[in-house]
């Protein structure tokens, strides 16, 4: 079956899924998000993808840094990845939360797994052509040190991240 050539980087998100396949046929359910998460980037290395795993994206309103998110892999500067290890299927939030990455760094394509069950489940979201959205749930996701006190409010903010 041909890729479909509308959907960007087909190619790429092809060779991530079939990854995450392989990590999931091995190691099974049981895990925590954290061992698969470094299986995959070892097997998105060993396929020859260009991963950086924990990719730090700063936040910013105007000049004033608000945290960072931490985007558990970016692959070939393209795609984001964020693995879940939940023994419940995926939810809208786990949704949002890529939809949100995806409107941070305004890439086109995000997946989504969840090693938690037996069968492994994935989802590939697109960029929204309405990116407005993904601000109101950016808070959520926003790592600042205790020292720094609460995020302030973002409802009027305009977020920067780089």
């Amino acid at each position: 079956m041909p890729l479909d050539p509308s959907i960007p980087y087909a190619d790429i998100t092809y060779r991530i899924i079939g990854c995450a396949m392989r990590v999931q046929s091995r190691l099974g359910p049981g895990l925590r998000e954290k061992h698969y998460q470094r299986a995959l980037t070892a097997e998105m290395t060993k396929d020859g993808l260009g991963v950086s795993e924990e990719h730090p994206i700063k936040v910013y309103d105007g000049d004033v840094w608000l945290g960072n998110l931490y985007l558990d892999h970016l692959v070939e500067n393209c795609i984001v990845v964020e693995d879940k290890a939940f023994s419940h299927m995926l939810t809208e939030e786990e949704e949002w939360q890529v939809l949100s990455y995806l409107g941070a760094t305004k890439l086109q394509v995000g997946l989504l797994f969840n090693f938690g069950r037996k069968r492994l489940e994935y989802e590939r979201k697109l960029l929204p052509r309405d990116v407005q959205e993904w601000q109101k749930h950016i808070h959520r996701y926003i790592w600042r040190s205790k020292d720094m006190g609460p995020l302030p409010s973002l409802e009027n903010a305009r977020l920067i991240c780089t």
